[in-house]
């Protein structure tokens, strides 16, 4: 029994090294894909907690469908029982410090272009967003 003491006690320190707590997170990298509202919505409730209630950094990126979102001209329905929009989260994600970016392949595609953004909404780098999905101190979140 004494032999097997000092590799469970490197086993556990490996383990524990490997973990991340709440403490140590810095925030969510969050993408949003879905062209669906209230998925829109629960990504928007999230990542405005994490802001609000812990303090954490929020790096947003829209793609595809959800790219409708950060335009200027996008109007979104009211959901309970918040009576707010996904728009008028992503309004206040951007003014609570939120870095949100639109898929670099959106507008192009869409027919849209820089100045239709909502203001505060940039254009996403690959090399920026894979460097915080690699970064441990994120947790990623997909919607």
């Amino acid at each position: 029994m004494k032999s097997i003491f000092p590799i469970m006690l490197l086993v556990s320190m490996l383990i524990a090294g490997g973990t991340v707590s709440a403490e140590q997170v810095k925030g969510l990298n969050v993408t949003v894909t879905s062209a669906d509202r209230q998925t829109q919505m629960m990504a928007m409730v999230l990542s405005i907690q994490t802001i609000k209630k812990h303090g954490k950094e929020i790096n947003m990126v829209l793609c595809g469908s959800a790219g409708d979102l950060a335009l200027k001209s996008t109007r979104t329905e009211t959901f309970k029982p918040a009576d707010k929009s996904p728009t008028m989260l992503l309004k206040a994600l951007l003014k609570n410090g939120a870095s949100v970016g639109i898929c670099p392949l959106y507008l192009p595609n869409a027919g849209h272009s820089a100045d239709e953004l909502i203001e505060g909404i940039s254009i996403a780098k690959p090399p920026v967003v894979a460097g915080k999905l690699l970064d441990s101190g994120y947790r990623s979140l997909t919607f």
